[in-house]
């Protein structure tokens, strides 16, 4: 969508002004827009603005959706090391089992969402993996848990470490094991700022109807890091409607298919999006 965006704009020359185009490397976890402001993106190609836009399945293509204000939340891992004490399968009492611990804490820390966090602050919490001995007869010395946390404001995102840190340790501490927790924020909360909001949306309400386009959209536990660029200039983020049908599955499932069909639709956006900012003057 981008390059054809590029093509289009390169051959017609219908804007005024420079236009930078931007390809983010390293979302998932690797902080592509982290380093790339770091190491100076917006010095060297200086913007007024800066826009950005993802698919969406689930959303009927022809469709696009915004919000203003906080529309993706912000994301941490965590690793929790629980250590025990080893021993046969037979004779659990001689040991402590790393295993009924980390079940334990999994359990526990759904308590964070459901009693910490204020209810009108969305966040989840999901231990995503637990790791822990390699044969059947033995309980292992240790086990590690990992997931992630997600909330929409950076106070939500502290209180989770805290209350992950503290549960891990005391319900370890109740079975006579220890638990050590390593809780890094990796993404802030997407925010969009509501004047070039309005400005996205309207271009691309010019561009399929209004009636296709959600200003008040949904607002996602899913994480960007477009944020970090975000944080650095004025912009937004939207989605683009990947199709109701056969692969609308979410993404990260095996079985999801993009949509090519909205390559023109997206690209046709982003070059109207630069005409309309950077319209010539009449002169």
């Amino acid at each position: 969508m981008l390059l054809g965006a590029a093509r289009h704009l390169a051959l017609s020359g219908n804007f005024d002004g420079t236009v930078h185009f931007i390809f983010q490397p390293a979302e998932e976890g690797g902080g592509g827009g982290d380093v790339m402001v770091k190491e100076g993106l917006f010095d060297r190609f200086p913007c007024d603005a800066v826009f950005g836009m993802h698919n969406l399945p689930g959303l009927a293509a022809g469709k696009f959706s915004i919000r203003p204000g906080p529309m993706m939340a912000g994301a941490a891992f965590f690793d929790v090391t629980v250590e025990g004490v080893g021993g046969h399968g037979a004779m659990p009492e001689s040991a402590v089992d790393p295993v009924v611990v980390a079940s334990h804490i999994v359990t526990a820390l759904q308590s964070i969402v459901a009693r910490n966090v204020r209810p009108f602050d969305p966040a989840v919490i999901s231990v995503t993996q637990i790791h822990a001995g390699d044969a059947y007869n033995v309980i292992p010395a240790g086990a590690v848990m990992r997931g992630t946390a997600r909330g929409f404001t950076p106070e939500t995102m502290r209180l989770m470490g805290e209350r992950i840190a503290r549960i891990a340790a005391d319900v370890a501490s109740g079975f006579g094991a220890k638990a050590t927790t390593d809780y890094r924020i990796i993404f802030p909360p997407l925010v969009n700022h509501e004047a070039e909001t309005r400005f996205i949306a309207d271009v691309a309400a010019a561009l399929v109807g209004e009636d296709n386009i959600l200003r008040n959209g949904r607002q996602l536990m899913a994480s960007e890091d477009f944020s970090f660029m975000l944080n650095a200039r004025p912009g937004a983020f939207l989605y683009i409607g990947n199709g109701e049908g056969e692969g609308s599955c979410e993404v990260h499932n095996p079985n999801y298919d993009f949509n090519d069909a909205v390559l023109p639709l997206g690209a046709s956006l982003w070059a109207r999006l630069v005409e309309t900012w950077l319209a010539p003057s009449a002169s």
